[in-house]
């Protein structure tokens, strides 16, 4: 079964990278720079398509590696994610084992201990109540069936986009809403850095809004009182920096903005 990475990454000046996240598989990478280029080469045996854009947007990015995939599996990945040496074999093996599995997130774990990642504890189905948890980079699909199904990344949420964060949840319910299997495997399969984000700059009014504008696009329906849920549960995190009647205002207006 083949495996195929596809890396979201920005203004790489050599591959390098292929080297620093220990890639053992063929891969797609996708560099948002200053410049359009395309190379493809053999790296340790394995193919590589080094794709260099002048654009952002990292749900641009991860389509552009995702319509350009070849492999029977496919990995999405970002540039601070270092691999396991085995890495291929458990994911070829976890789909072996599960084929009715449409979508498969794994383990990895982060280095940093400010912003540490949901440890899967055993093998398990993912459902609409906990896909919310899963960061892209964990993800591999069956990409037969993401494509059968037309799913992408939406362009507007995520780091270069407008709004914030939230593509990878979206990309999630949207498997979920086209009644595609996700399991969720307790094997690692690399570490993530964490070291800084690139979309979190504190709890901002633009912070909320952006939450607002989320939770309208994960349900039209329930956009609203996923903004109180989420404000209530997370208060004691942001309440050094905005009030409760406040972040539900800033979020509710995102909603509104976004159901115009």
């Amino acid at each position: 079964m083949k495996i195929q990475v596809l890396v979201s990454t920005m203004n790489q000046s050599d591959h390098s990278l292929i080297e620093k996240m220990n890639i053992q598989s063929d891969a797609i990478i996708v560099n948002q720079c200053n410049k359009n280029e395309v190379e493809e080469f053999k790296y340790k045996g394995n193919k590589i398509k080094f794709l260099s854009f002048a654009e952002k947007g990292v749900g641009l990015s991860r389509n552009n590696a995702l319509m350009r995939a070849s492999a029977d599996i496919c990995l999405f990945a970002d540039d601070d994610v270092k691999y396991i040496n085995n890495y291929n074999d458990i994911i070829s093996e976890a789909f072996e084992n599960n084929l009715d599995a449409d979508v498969i997130v794994f383990n990895v774990p982060s280095t940093n201990l400010e912003r540490q990642e949901y440890i899967i504890p055993k093998y398990k189905r993912v459902r609409f109540y906990n896909c919310l948890r899963y960061g892209t980079f964990r993800i591999a699909i069956r990409t037969e069936s993401i494509r059968k199904e037309n799913i992408n990344f939406s362009l507007l949420f995520g780091g270069g986009a407008k709004y914030s964060s939230g593509e990878d949840s979206l990309f999630m319910m949207d498997c979920i809403k086209n009644n595609l299997k996700i399991y969720a495997c307790p094997e690692i399969i690399g570490s993530v850095a964490h070291n800084e984000s690139t979309w979190f700059k504190g709890y901002t009014d633009k912070y909320f809004f952006d939450k607002g504008v989320f939770f309208a696009a994960l349900s039209k329906r329930w956009g609203r009182l996923l903004c109180l849920l989420y404000a209530m549960r997370r208060y004691k995190v942001f309440s050094h920096e905005k009030t409760l009647i406040k972040a539900c205002s800033l979020m509710i207006s995102g909603v509104k903005t976004h159901l115009k």
